[in-house]
């Protein structure tokens, strides 16, 4: 079975883990019959309220046997031994049968559906199916193919590569280079069915101060990002360190351009300098209103 990992070691406070010793790595474990997305993004956005306690993260996915169900048993009795602390395990396991199996583990266990489920069974007076990923249908819905589709766009309309398809688009991001335009497109893409193009702006498109050729028939669906100068720096760094395209005084000048851009041509923009990848997508559909094609 792979199990990926991805050890969190900031440590800044104590007590975060009633009265456990916040200095103590903890493990935690995310589990699923299917991908284990849900599992994980549920259970990672909820460790996020604890920034103080160092965490190492296991996502064990397609646990849909009692075999890989006493493996996954294993490896949280492994990290309960390591580590003297019982483990946090967040599942979305549908079948009753290996759901009992992973909470018979040495664990705190937090199954993500089996409370919410029976609370909305309760209310609509429905008794809830006990088949796996009935609600995201098969392979050939529409939803999956709008998905894939989007993908596709956006990685056909990646960095300006390709012009020639922006009437298909239902957004076209614009920036600084390195400002975040493809890990949003694709997010927008893979989550919501949105077809983005995104279009990086160059030097020489900057100091012109308009909009290039290829994008002034599109104006109603440009979106801006602005970045903050230290963290542009930072991230171009990573990329060219020392060079003239990551120094602080080129990365100003361009941001400022390009705020002078987005002012003059009535552009709407976010500042993404603090922002995660969904947080800026999510802001850009409430800000555009633009709608998601998949369920």
């Amino acid at each position: 079975m792979q199990i990926t990992s991805s050890p969190n070691k900031t440590i800044q406070n104590k007590d975060a883990l009633g009265g456990h010793d916040a200095h103590a790595m903890r493990s935690v474990f995310f589990i699923s019959d299917g991908t284990a997305i849900t599992s994980e993004t549920l259970g990672r956005s909820i460790l996020s309220r604890f920034a103080s306690v160092p965490f190492e993260t296991f996502v064990i996915p397609y646990v849909d046997t009692l075999e890989r169900a006493d493996d996954a048993v294993n490896q949280i009795n492994m990290a309960h031994q390591r580590y003297g602390y019982r483990p946090l395990v967040f599942d979305t396991i549908v079948d009753p049968v290996i759901r009992e199996r992973i909470n018979a583990a040495e664990a705190f266990n937090l199954d993500i559906y089996e409370g919410l489920v029976g609370k909305i069974a309760e209310e609509i007076e429905v008794e809830p199916s006990e088949s796996i990923g009935t609600f995201h249908g098969d392979v050939d819905s529409d939803s999956y193919k709008a998905r894939i589709d989007a993908v596709h766009f956006a990685l056909d309309n990646d960095d300006g590569a390709r012009t020639t398809h922006y009437d298909a688009a239902d957004i076209i991001l614009i920036g600084v280079s390195r400002s975040g335009k493809t890990p949003t497109s694709l997010y927008l893409a893979l989550q919501f069915g949105i077809r983005a193009a995104n279009y990086p702006l160059t030097e020489d498109d900057l100091f012109e101060n308009s909009l290039p050729k290829a994008l002034r028939p599109f104006k109603d669906k440009l979106f801006g990002l602005v970045i903050d100068t230290d963290r542009l720096v930072k991230i171009r760094n990573e990329r060219r360190a020392g060079s003239r395209y990551a120094s602080y005084q080129q990365c100003q000048q361009e941001l400022r351009a390009i705020q002078g851009i987005y002012i003059s041509q009535g552009i709407p923009n976010i500042d993404v300098s603090t922002m995660s990848i969904e947080e800026i997508a999510t802001r850009i559909l409430q800000m555009t209103g633009l709608k998601r094609r998949i369920g």
